[in-house]
């Protein structure tokens, strides 16, 4: 059988608790962080008033006139243990992105830094299906793990003070889409004309944090169409 690590819980304040599951940035610890909130979520208890996952923990906001510390360790410690923990998938999203250009004003800067040609670092960055760690930074960001070590990038040195929504950054050694309009530091190398976050849509996300994302490199052309230019 299977080493499953157990949960250790670290109280915050008299209402929340950090549940973590592991260390660092690892894709199966981080797919056991996603279950166990899904797990939790599924018990629809009274008590339990928000899940927030992170890349190695679960935040888990509780009200404690409905649930004690002591029934909420009760709880995770019988969602931790579920068979089917460690193997969890998310939902898989596909994600239309036009690659360089005026859209994607960093991708021959990219494709320079590694000796690649701007077509190849597209491709390269197209291929793998990326897990959605977690969802922050602005609403609806998601970070993606699982990019191509050929395509590991350090941020600008100058971050921008704009860039525009649907804008598809490199990072370091993580990948990302802007679903606002907000400043940025990373290498940004194409753009989805599809809303990321969108108020008066339900889920408002677009990408939920634990699925996997799969890039579809389209034409100008296309991404004008789909945004309704």
């Amino acid at each position: 059988m299977a080493h499953v690590p157990v949960p250790v819980l670290r109280p915050c304040g008299d209402s929340a608790v950090s549940v973590e599951l592991g260390e660092g940035i690892d894709l199966a610890v981080n797919r056991r962080v996603h279950a166990l909130g899904r797990a939790l979520a599924a018990r629809s208890h009274p008590g339990i008033v928000a899940l927030s996952p992170a890349y190695r923990s679960l935040f888990v906001e509780y009200d404690p006139r409905r649930c004690s510390f002591e029934e909420l360790a009760l709880l995770v410690e019988e969602a931790a243990q579920l068979p089917d923990l460690a193997a969890a998938r998310g939902a898989e999203v596909e994600i239309p992105v036009c690659y360089g250009g005026v859209l994607g004003p960093d991708l021959e800067e990219v494709a320079a830094f590694h000796g690649l040609d701007p077509a190849r670092v597209a491709e390269l960055h197209a291929a793998p299906v990326y897990h959605v760690y977690l969802v922050g930074f602005t609403p609806g960001f998601p970070y993606l793990g699982g990019l191509d070590p050929r395509l590991h990038t350090p941020r600008r040195a100058t971050p921008r003070e704009r860039v525009a929504a649907g804008s598809v950054g490199i990072a370091d050694r993580q990948t990302g889409i802007y679903p606002i309009e907000s400043p940025g530091g990373w290498q940004l190398i194409g753009r989805t004309p599809l809303r990321l976050f969108d108020l008066g849509r339900e889920p408002p996300f677009l990408v939920p944090a634990g699925a996997r994302l799969r890039f579809l490199p389209i034409s100008r052309e296309e991404y004008d169409r789909l945004a309704g230019a």
